[in-house]
């Protein structure tokens, strides 16, 4: 296969698993179709012509060699070093056709914060005001955005190509995938207790190896006997929302708030808003995303010899 058809059905996946669903997803992109159609060819010289295709700014192919694809080398943070350890190996007579990445670099990250716009649907699904999701994100976004601004994004993607590696990285279809895996969960399962998602958790077997490992699902805020009646897991969208969004989720119903992480500013406002709310996991959740892509792209386009690397754990669904 190529990474072409990787990518691709990453991005199906996401868009599948989207928690605005395909069908917003698709609208939305028939929506830039038209603004594109309508600008001027100075406009168009410089347009991200991805946009049409892929609704996420986070994943990208970084670099295609051309190459068939049989071994990739999976991990969740893959910069310079795991390139260079993706050339040794080849050195050594592994033949790693790609390396495939969970957190954007290069093209993926410069503009990574404009899938936060997704958040707004997400908060108002949940029963908050469409407005005031807006305006706070809008907020959150333009703040991130200046902070990402100033960094030197290109330096893997360059290597990348300097070594003639294969590259790319699915970041949102992968959260959006975990998001839908626990949602479906706990909204079908009904947990009565705090730890009752903890046990829900465990029985995932990304989180029960992470816990092995020291890093297992935890409660932020409040104890594992507090009830729970909604539960909201708040895991996609390109990285934590406003943090005033919290009592307005509060407000709206939403008792229980299962992340994979939350700042210490966010956590104060958590408690201000009186939410159970559970860790998860950062990595062992991008985990969970990524096996669940993994398994789609299998699936679709013929089996995969994944080589584990940088925190990535490779566990099959079905």
């Amino acid at each position: 296969m190529k990474l072409t058809e990787i990518y691709k059905t990453a991005v199906e996946t996401g868009i599948k698993n989207d928690p605005r669903g395909a069908a917003a997803v698709n609208a939305i992109l028939k929506e830039k179709a038209k603004k594109y159609s309508e600008m001027s060819p100075k406009q168009k010289k410089n347009y991200d012509m991805e946009k049409l295709s892929n609704p996420y700014s986070d994943s990208r192919i970084l670099h295609d060699a051309g190459n068939d694809i049989k071994t990739v080398i999976v991990g969740i943070d893959m910069e310079v070093p795991e390139l260079l350890m993706a050339d040794r190996l080849n050195e050594k007579g592994m033949k790693i056709d790609a390396v495939i990445a969970h957190h954007p670099e290069g093209c993926a990250m410069v503009n990574f914060y404009e899938v936060m716009s997704m958040q707004a649907d997400i908060f108002n699904s949940f029963g908050v005001n469409i407005a005031a999701s807006e305006a706070l994100l809008d907020k959150r976004k333009k703040e991130v955005g200046e902070r990402v601004s100033a960094g030197n994004h290109y330096r893997v993607q360059d290597a990348a190509k300097l070594l003639n590696i294969s590259m790319m990285n699915m970041h949102t279809p992968a959260d959006n995938s975990v998001v839908k895996h626990l949602q479906k969960r706990f909204d079908s399962e009904k947990p009565k207790k705090v730890s009752d998602i903890i046990d829900m958790l465990m029985e995932e077997p990304e989180y029960s190896a992470y816990a092995k490992r020291g890093n297992g699902p935890e409660i932020l805020v409040g104890n594992k006997e507090r009830s729970v009646k909604k539960v909201m897991v708040d895991m996609t969208g390109g990285t934590e929302g406003p943090k005033e969004i919290y009592e307005k989720v509060a407000s709206a119903g939403v008792d229980t708030i299962v992340g994979m992480h939350f700042s210490a500013d966010h956590k104060k406002e958590l408690e201000k808003a009186n939410l159970n709310v559970v860790i998860a996991g950062h990595i062992s959740s991008d985990v969970l995303g990524m096996n669940i892509v993994l398994d789609a792209i299998e699936k679709k386009c013929g089996k995969l010899n994944v080589i584990e690397s940088s925190g990535f754990l490779r566990f099959k669904r079905g």
